[in-house]
């Protein structure tokens, strides 16, 4: 496995409507492998194909909470081929941000729980219901796939907000 780079906003491969998956190889195996290892190696909660430069419709997102519309457990990790959103409900306003994008926020609407389908690993067809963390990072994901970033969603670039770093333990206010 390889922490592989993760493309920035302006790469053109995060603007296309990737590539079907059509059969489940080696290749693509060592993908997912390598795409879990990038995702935890930049603490994030899922991570798209083509933000790792391969324009394939394939996603991975880390379940972190009890999902309590769903059978997953705390860390599972779920693999998505060809992920579609088939149900959506409710909405809410949320601050999300992108490992494409570090250091920025904005304010976007999402839905409050949603319904993904997709293959698994294994070249089999699921379903997950997701709320909360889990249904955002599903959207957002498969936004990604369909060449949309989060900032799309907001009504002007203008409101995205940088993010102040965190200060260490000890550090002073001034430098």
């Amino acid at each position: 496995m390889a922490v592989l780079p993760i493309v920035r906003a302006d790469n053109p491969v995060l603007r296309e409507k990737a590539k079907k998956v059509t059969r489940v190889d080696q290749s693509i195996n060592k993908l997912i492998d390598d795409m879990i290892e990038t995702m935890h190696a930049a603490n994030g909660v899922g991570l798209a194909a083509p933000q790792v430069g391969v324009s394939l419709r394939l996603i991975v997102v880390q379940e972190f909470m009890e999902n309590e519309v769903g059978e997953l457990e705390p860390g599972q990790i779920i693999v998505l081929l060809n992920p579609e959103i088939v149900k959506t409900s409710g909405e809410y306003e949320t601050d999300e941000g992108c490992l494409s994008l570090p250091g920025y926020v904005g304010t976007i609407k999402r839905a409050e729980k949603v319904t993904v389908k997709g293959l698994n690993r294994q070249g089999k067809e699921v379903r997950i219901k997701a709320e909360g963390l889990l249904a955002e990072a599903f959207q957002h994901e498969v936004d990604h796939v369909n060449g949309i970033l989060f900032f799309d969603h907001l009504p002007s670039i203008d409101q995205l907000r940088r993010l102040q770093p965190r200060k260490k333990p000890g550090e002073s206010e001034e430098l």
